[in-house]
């Protein structure tokens, strides 16, 4: 087979691969890194070999997040502050088709999975997401069909009982809230504001100490607020512009000056602002510049 067949077999299937890697490692750059490793060893197989080139790549690709993953466990030991995943920027209506995907890129499942081991996210990503059979996916993590079952009962059940009990808002909802937020935060509207929030909403910033940001996450709606009217009062928004994109299936704002400031998503779940997730790390947000394309 020639060098083409490998490059189109793999293109083909790469919105599908990246997105696998992304959900078992929460990383763009890590993703993109991994996929290009793979790539590296797709190209010396023999194609005679192989039966299903997606079940084939998608195991491959397992396998070198798994390694990537242990690779930077220490990293996520030492982090400073909460750590959050890597943003990622889709086109505004990337995933909304698909209320699965959208619903497993979302930052409040791919925080959840962070509570899992590395080969019960693996498992629950493979099965659970993207339907796997449990005999490639017992290929792809190393254990048996037996032991993959089990692993899949685990983590579907560690899931299942950590998940919202609010099911998040439609997207006209979604708008309509997102809209009356940014009004409010850019005017300095404490009431508006504070109308919008739900009273457990949750602030979590990820600096990883290389800027100023809260190290440990902030509850309540009146404590949330203050971070907001702080975040946006007007002498600072003078020297900075707001873009509203679609980060991770949900509405996000993208704060720039000099430099970008960071990354905030919004979580609506019964009609009121849930969550607030703003990335700061400047390392996170070099994966913003370029929307991905994902698929399963």
């Amino acid at each position: 087979m020639s060098t083409d067949e490998h490059a189109e077999r793999f293109t083909l299937l790469r919105p599908l691969l990246f997105t696998i890697v992304y959900e078992i490692l929460g990383s763009v750059t890590e993703s993109d890194d991994v996929l290009q490793n793979s790539y590296m060893r797709w190209a010396e197989v023999d194609l005679a070999t192989v039966r299903d080139t997606k079940s084939y790549l998608a195991q491959l690709v397992t396998r070198q997040a798994l390694n990537a993953m242990r690779t930077s466990a220490r990293r996520r030991e030492d982090y400073i502050g909460s750590w959050l995943p890597e943003p990622l920027l889709l086109d505004e209506n990337d995933a909304s088709t698909d209320v699965l995907l959208a619903e497993s890129v979302s930052m409040a499942m791919l925080v959840l999975l962070e509570t899992l081991t590395p080969d019960e996210r693996a498992v629950f990503v493979l099965r659970e997401v993207f339907g796997f059979e449990y005999h490639d996916i017992a290929a792809a993590v190393g254990k048996s069909v037996a032991t993959v079952r089990q692993v899949a009962h685990r983590a579907r059940e560690h899931v299942r009982a950590r998940r919202k009990r609010f099911e998040p808002a439609d997207a006209a909802t979604t708008a309509r809230i997102t809209e009356r937020f940014m009004t409010a935060a850019a005017t300095g509207d404490l009431e508006g504001l504070l109308s919008l929030l739900a009273p457990d909403v949750t602030w979590t910033a990820d600096s990883g100490g290389k800027t100023t940001a809260a190290r440990r996450p902030v509850v309540g709606a009146e404590k949330v607020a203050a971070v907001l009217m702080n975040l946006f009062r007007l002498e600072r928004l003078a020297d900075l512009r707001i873009e509203r994109v679609n980060c991770n299936n949900t509405p996000a704002m993208v704060l720039s000056g000099e430099r970008l400031e960071g990354v905030f998503l919004i979580e609506i779940a019964d009609g009121k602002i849930t969550n607030f997730y703003a990335i700061r790390n400047p390392d996170k947000l070099l994966a913003v510049a370029v929307p991905r394309q994902i698929s399963r």
